[in-house]
């Protein structure tokens, strides 16, 4: 059975930091790209970012610059550090693992960005 826990969300000033976290169980986690997703109030849900299992990295425009995402195969657990956060990067943000085969997601962690 797998299992995805995401920690790290909350209240931040505009400007601020936030690291989120992803533990997962159940699978290889070496083969799977891993992506963080978000979903704002109204709006559906998009990509943030995503790291594959060899380490290549793709961003939304919107967050390039500011977030990195990163993984430790040796630990299971995917991050997102995400800098000079911004009101408009309020969401509940999604860890995704994906094969071809198979798709896993987390079940949300809330981050809140204060103007």
């Amino acid at each position: 059975q797998v299992h995805m826990v995401e920690s790290g969300g909350g209240l931040v000033q505009a400007g601020g930091s936030l690291r989120l976290s992803c533990v997962v169980s159940g699978i290889i986690f070496s083969s799977y790209t891993m992506g963080w997703y978000r979903q704002a109030p109204g709006k559906q849900r998009e990509l943030v970012a995503t790291i594959t299992s060899g380490g290549s990295t793709n961003y939304a425009d919107s967050v390039k610059g500011r977030f990195i995402i990163v993984r430790d195969n040796a630990k299971n657990t995917g991050f997102l550090q995400m800098d000079s956060l911004k009101p408009e990067d309020t969401a509940a943000y999604y860890c995704n693992v994906v094969s071809d085969l198979r798709a896993y997601w987390g079940q949300g962690t809330q981050v809140t960005v204060s103007s």
